[in-house]
């Protein structure tokens, strides 16, 4: 009785041997060219081309003298959507849309649209370039109510 189940264990145990999956070499990677970054805001559109403000809003945007109105407080802004013309600032500090201005450390000011945001604040394109400020920068500035 023995030697039967014995036989069958040895069948199993070499029948076992025949599934067992193979080692399989790996593949070397295929070297794969990197797709080159698309530039911002498209085709490699510059700052000019994407602010489609126009000279007289710039002009009207920095006549309005700096320092009227009533401090909502002050706030460090980054660049908003280019697609978003105007010049407007999105903030936490805004509860209702209304007219104001934004005031650099250095005393430049540009009037905007005040409107509500949440989280970071945002500055128009149209807001930076008219403050002189650096596309990349993420400057402190004090916002004004009017």
């Amino acid at each position: 009785m023995k030697q039967p189940l014995l036989i069958a264990l040895i069948l199993l145990l070499a029948g076992c041997a025949q599934l067992a999956p193979k080692p399989v070499e790996p593949l070397a990677p295929e070297p794969v060219a990197a797709a080159p970054a698309p530039a911002i805001g498209g085709a490699g559109k510059t700052a000019e081309a994407l602010d489609n403000t126009t000279a007289a809003e710039r002009a009207a945007a920095l006549a309005a003298p700096a320092g009227t109105g009533r401090e909502l407080g002050k706030v460090t802004v980054a660049l908003g959507p280019p697609a978003e013309q105007g010049f407007w600032l999105k903030s936490s500090l805004v509860t209702t849309p209304g007219k104001g201005r934004v005031v650099t450390e250095s005393g430049a000011s540009v009037a905007v649209d005040l409107l509500p945001g949440t989280g970071g604040a945002l500055l128009s394109l149209a807001a930076y370039r008219a403050l002189g400020l650096d596309l990349t920068s993420i400057p402190e500035v004090s916002v004004l109510a009017d």
